[in-house]
């Protein structure tokens, strides 16, 4: 694809605006109107950006192994526990703020960061330019982070993974919204756009179970590829009729923690790289681009406290 094709993917595929997308990219918005509309060629500098942040953002068909094992490298040197996070209340709002923000705008939600801020700083508040829904969906989100991150804290090392408490993290998610949150579903379901085949729901008891051991068996090495593994199964068996992808990310969120490292947080602008690496790991069994794409999410939350 030429530059003028790259940016319009990228355009079309996150959501951004071109003035977003001239700042990614730091140039001005004009100059970036000129590259799409193929009244001017950037620059081999400008190209070569280009090129890496369509990568960054759509995906990549191949994956350099060097750069996977530094920046995993550099993931797992990013440490972060649980009683570090809950000792610091700017450090948790922070990071929950950013994860409620990102994964609920990935699922649709119109919401910006300050509308979040704002729902989240105070429960009476209501904002008569977004939906009940959206504004619950941001309050029910810190809830069930909250509930893990609590369960977490009080085991401490004797923390196990149950079928109760990823049931019980689903209701606080969903409580208002579906019917039956808390709840595996009682039908089959596709994953639109994804060539992903779910789990029957005839055995999504016994996939979980299957899914639960593994996410018990908390690695000494090859961390991130146990998050990646873990992250992958618990999706393609997409328990619930609503609510997957925003209990799944929660789930690795908690899971990097009890790890000892900082949580990844899944960017909203990167959400069609996440998928395509996702199904790339559930379909083909690949998993080197999530544990890259995992790895940077990492450094993505470093970056965010520090």
């Amino acid at each position: 694809m030429n530059a003028a094709q790259l940016l319009q993917e990228i355009l079309v595929r996150t959501g951004l605006t071109q003035e977003q997308l001239a700042r990614r990219l730091d140039v001005p918005v004009r100059t970036l109107n000129a590259w799409v509309h193929q009244h001017m060629s950037p620059r081999a500098k400008n190209l070569a950006n280009i090129q890496l942040l369509h990568q960054e953002m759509i995906g990549q068909d191949t994956i350099d192994e060097a750069k996977r094992l530094a920046t995993e490298r550099a993931a797992q040197a990013s440490r972060m526990t649980i009683r570090t996070l809950l000792a610091n209340q700017e450090l948790l709002d922070i990071l929950t703020l950013h994860l409620t923000y990102h994964t609920n705008t990935i699922e649709g939600s119109t919401m910006t960061l300050a509308d979040v801020a704002e729902v989240l700083n105070d429960d009476n508040r209501v904002l008569a330019n977004k939906t009940a829904r959206e504004q619950i969906e941001a309050r029910n989100h810190r809830t069930a982070l909250y509930f893990l991150l609590d369960a977490l804290h009080k085991e401490g090392a004797h923390f196990t993974w149950s079928e109760e408490l990823i049931l019980q993290t689903h209701v606080r998610l969903m409580n208002t919204l579906v019917s039956d949150a808390g709840l595996y579903r009682r039908h089959g379901v596709r994953i639109m756009g994804s060539r992903v085949t779910t789990v029957n729901h005839l055995r999504i008891t016994e996939a979980m179970s299957e899914c639960i051991d593994e996410m018990n068996k908390s690695p000494k090495t090859e961390s991130i590829e146990w998050l990646a593994r873990t992250h992958a199964t618990f999706e393609k068996i997409h328990p619930f009729s609503d609510g997957n992808g925003r209990t799944g990310r929660l789930l690795l969120f908690v899971q990097a923690l009890q790890l000892g490292l900082v949580p990844p947080l899944v960017a909203k602008e990167r959400k069609r790289a996440y998928y395509t690496y996702l199904e790339r790991a559930q379909v083909r069994g690949e998993l080197e681009a999530l544990r890259l794409f995992i790895a940077e999410s990492i450094l993505f939350s470093k970056g965010l406290v520090t």
